[in-house]
């Protein structure tokens, strides 16, 4: 009976601890996670304050009374958005959509999830609908109605990318985000279709008609070829009918045809007769005439061609004969020829090797000749380029004498030289008159004593005016050099009548502004 008690405290007290254990005991489900608080503890990856344990795929012993235990669902959840949002062109939409999201599974995010939604995980997709909501509408604020229509994904990826961080903060993770309609209340959307609907009715238009056509083509084509069998089928049958007809009308004249073949029979059988009636005569007249005629017209022409056949035989031997004969002519003048060519080969190859030692001499000949007077012309040259060198320099001597001494005294050159020269220039002055062949004179003696003494005084205009220009110039350093050269150019040019032109430096010209002075060959400036 002790045993039986014993044995009974040992079963309840089995009992107990089977109680306690499954008291104690939490498995976490594959869909969801325990989290675990009264106790310290340290999850790694967590923050401090986050004290708490989580257990996710697994048992753990929990003490009652002492740790709380709750679940956290890790199902997918989902959200429907309907958002109403306004494009960048100020258009009003409604936007249609679906979330599916759920907890994440790293501990982090389950952390973040429990304090957040522990006791209110029926909110989270209200939450959500939120958060999506407003970044939806920021989008599409930003995007026009093309845009969304065109590419969706694009929408749908600058969404999931704006709630990315605040879904992370909220221990959510976004497996899919789905666009599904956008509603377009103003009919903006519809106008825009408008165009390619229209485009899309002109095409099915344009098909419907071609189609039309096509088939029309091809029923008439139908038709043309039912026509043509028709047409074929009647004439095969008006041939028979000709046929037939034929074969009856033969058939109606068998008899006359059979008469008629029979007379055409007895015709041909007299016509045989008749032809051959002719044959026998035509053979009766080529034995009794033909055959003498032929023997007598052949035995002529045997004679005949026997005469001509001995006529040529002696005129082809009479050929050989001459053929012979020019042959040997032909050689005997071949060899003469020969010689008579090689006598003159001969004589040209002499003849061109003396024409040859000619033509080399006279060459050699003319190339000394050529070297002679080209060091002749050369010493020539030499020569007479010191005589004008030396006549050049003398020239530049007595110019720069001459101008020495115009610097020096300029009065008393110019004077000297109207003086030495006063002849001339009286005579060149007087010879403006030399071709004039009739002169009329208003004041009688008193105005052929004021053309002669013009005549005689026009020598000294020269001396005025080669004074006038030297008192004009300026005797600065930088224009007394072109000044005394244009003076004594022009005073040079009266007195010895040489054509001159004289053209000042650009010294000179510039500082008293003297123009050059042309001196023709009478003297006149």
């Amino acid at each position: 009976m002790a045993i039986g008690v014993v044995a009974g405290l040992v079963l309840a007290a089995l009992l107990v601890l089977i109680g306690l254990f499954k008291l104690m005991w939490r498995v976490a489900e594959p869909n969801e996670a325990l989290v675990i608080s009264g106790s310290t503890h340290k999850t790694e990856g967590l923050g401090e304050g986050m004290g708490f344990r989580i257990v996710t795929g697994r048992g753990t012993l929990v003490l009652p009374g002492v740790q709380a235990v709750r679940k956290l669902s890790l199902d997918l959840n989902e959200t429907q958005l309907l958002v109403d949002c306004v494009t960048h062109q100020g258009i009003p939409l409604k936007v249609k959509g679906v979330v599916i999201f759920k907890v994440g599974d790293d501990m982090v995010s389950i952390a973040n999830a429990a304090r957040r939604f522990l006791d209110q995980q029926k909110m989270i997709p209200e939450r959500v609908h939120i958060v999506f909501a407003g970044h939806l509408r920021s989008i599409v604020g930003g995007l026009t109605v093309e845009d969304m229509i065109r590419d969706r994904e694009k929408l749908t990826g600058q969404t999931r990318a704006a709630c990315g961080s605040e879904m992370e903060k909220l221990g959510l993770i976004v497996d899919s985000l789905q666009i599904h309609e956008i509603e377009d209340p103003t009919g903006y959307i519809k106008n825009l279709a408008m165009p390619h609907a229209a485009a899309v009715q002109r095409d099915a238009r344009i098909a419907q008609a071609d189609a039309n056509l096509l088939a029309t083509e091809a029923e008439q084509a139908a038709f043309a070829r039912m026509s043509e069998a028709t047409r074929d089928s009647e004439i095969l049958q008006a041939g028979y009918q000709a046929e037939r007809d034929k074969a009856a009308a033969s058939s109606r004249q068998a008899g006359p045809l059979a008469d008629a073949a029979a007379r055409q029979e007895v015709v041909v059988q007299e016509t045989r007769v008749a032809e051959l009636e002719a044959n026998r005569r035509e053979q009766q007249l080529q034995a009794d005439v033909r055959k003498p005629a032929d023997a007598k017209a052949y035995e002529q022409r045997t004679l005949a061609e026997a005469d001509r056949d001995s006529r040529i035989s002696a005129a082809q031997a009479k050929a050989q004969e001459t053929e012979l004969a020019a042959a040997a002519e032909a050689t005997r003048v071949k060899a003469a020829a020969a010689a008579e060519a090689e006598a003159i080969e001969a004589r040209g190859l002499a003849a061109a090797k003396a024409t040859r030692a000619t033509g080399e001499a006279e060459a050699a000949a003319t190339q000394a000749k050529g070297l002679a007077d080209a060091e002749w012309a050369r010493a020539r040259g030499l020569a007479e380029a010191d005589a004008a060198k030396a006549k050049g320099l003398a020239e530049a001597e007595s110019i720069k004498a001459r101008a020495a001494a115009l610097a020096e005294n300029q009065e008393a050159v110019v004077a000297q030289q109207l003086a030495e020269n006063w002849p001339k220039i009286v005579e060149a002055g007087a010879s403006a008159f030399g071709n004039v062949e009739h002169m009329v004179l208003l004041n009688g003696a008193e105005g052929m004593s004021e053309m002669f003494a013009k005549a005689l005084t026009m020598g000294g205009t020269g001396l005025g005016l080669a004074r006038q220009l030297l008192s004009s110039m300026s005797p600065t350093p930088d224009a007394q050099g072109g000044a005394t050269g244009g003076a004594t150019g022009a005073v040079t040019g009266a007195v010895t009548g040489v054509p001159k032109t004289v053209v000042p430096t650009p010294g000179a010209h510039s500082a008293n502004g003297v123009q050059p002075i042309p001196i023709t060959e009478d003297g006149r400036a």
